[in-house]
């Protein structure tokens, strides 16, 4: 069942994140996400969340999510990930 990863980032360094940006779309592949949306204008609809810039992808399933962002390579883009950005990330199941 396809598996799908929410995530809000707060970038307070744009020039450090780029790095991340840069390099972090590879290990999404080598674990079969794809990005379905990678920032980019939103309207929140209801509700009082103020999400910062987010980022959708779609993975075969959930423990691909869970083996991407426990995979040892993405260790140092995480560590960098998090001392410039704060950052909320939901996995969540798919219905198909």
């Amino acid at each position: 069942m396809a598996a799908y990863m929410l995530v809000d980032v707060d970038v307070r360094d744009a020039e450090k994140y780029a790095k991340y940006r840069d390099e972090v779309p590879a290990l999404i592949a080598k674990h079969g996400g794809e990005y379905l949306v990678r920032g980019g204008d939103f309207d929140v609809v209801e509700g009082d969340w103020q999400p910062h810039r987010l980022v959708l992808f779609r993975f075969p399933n959930r423990k691909a999510i869970h083996d991407l962002m426990g995979d040892p390579e993405y260790e140092e883009l995480k560590a960098l990930r998090q001392s410039v950005a704060n950052s909320i990330v939901v996995a969540m199941d798919g219905i198909e």
